[in-house]
């Protein structure tokens, strides 16, 4: 049986589980995971909750959950792929993070009760999930009257033509990636699954391309289809896009600052 028939036949689930899974390394150890602006932005907002609970929704490598650890006095990092799971506990045992727990699962069915949470957050993590409306769902069922909610993540943009190069090439590069949504359905899901949104904060990053590629072991194939696809690109997307000659460029992303009442 060929690969690409074999890959025909997973579910989403499993694909996505595969792909993440076998590079939950990488992902801890990848600088546009573990830093950034947005983590110092949901760390600020997080704030001392000595007495808290918090939930990192679709944690990948675990760089929420390390942040916010040290503030709260539990932690759940919840994820659909062991591996990853794996990773993050075993780092959070070497950093000596106590309140870190891991539990595994899918977005969209939370295993944990109502009202358990003080703190909910995702990061790049929602774009890979198959109904984000449910995830949310899930975050807001399982969140405290008054917690603080958090989501951030890549970002499309409102122009239709700059939307239709970023999950072109983000399919490339990832065949798990499902969409990039813009700011607009960001606060429209947010709000329908029940949550005040009180702040955006709008942030671009640059992705350098090697890394980009190599971190989800993009096939060779694919990555030239991208950087076809951005020579030819039309002069609006290639301004915002801000491509390099190395395939290098800049990404939207966004923090969403919400609660529940």
């Amino acid at each position: 049986m060929s690969a690409s028939t074999d890959n025909a036949q997973k579910s989403h689930a499993s694909f996505v589980t595969e792909q993440f899974g076998q590079q939950a390394r990488a992902y801890l150890e990848s600088a546009v995971h573990s830093a950034g602006e947005d983590l110092d932005i949901m760390e600020r907002a997080v704030g001392k909750r000595p007495q808290g609970i918090a939930l990192d929704m679709g944690c990948g490598g675990g760089h929420v959950t390390f942040r916010l650890a040290p503030h709260v006095a539990k932690i759940v990092a919840y994820d659909l792929s062991t591996d990853m799971l794996q990773t993050v506990a075993g780092e959070a045992e070497k950093r000596g993070l106590a309140s870190v727990v891991t539990k595994n699962g899918a977005a969209e069915q939370l295993p944990c009760p109502d009202n358990s949470f003080d703190v909910v957050a995702t990061r790049f993590s929602a774009h890979h999930w198959r109904d984000v409306p449910a995830g949310l769902a899930q975050m807001y069922r399982a969140a405290k009257s008054g917690a603080l909610a958090l989501f951030a993540d890549a970002v499309a943009h409102e122009d239709p033509l700059i939307d239709t190069w970023l999950q072109s090439i983000e399919l490339l590069r990832d065949p798990s990636h499902v969409r990039d949504f813009k700011v607009s359905e960001w606060e429209a899901m947010v709000t329908a699954a029940g949550f005040k949104v009180r702040e955006v904060k709008r942030l671009r990053i640059r992705l350098e391309f090697s890394s980009w590629i190599k971190r989800i072991r993009t096939p060779e194939v694919n990555a030239a289809a991208i950087r076809a696809l951005q020579a030819q690109a039309p002069a609006e997307v290639a301004k915002h896009f801000a491509f390099e000659a190395d395939g290098s460029f800049m990404l939207d992303t966004a923090v969403v600052i919400a609660g529940k009442a």
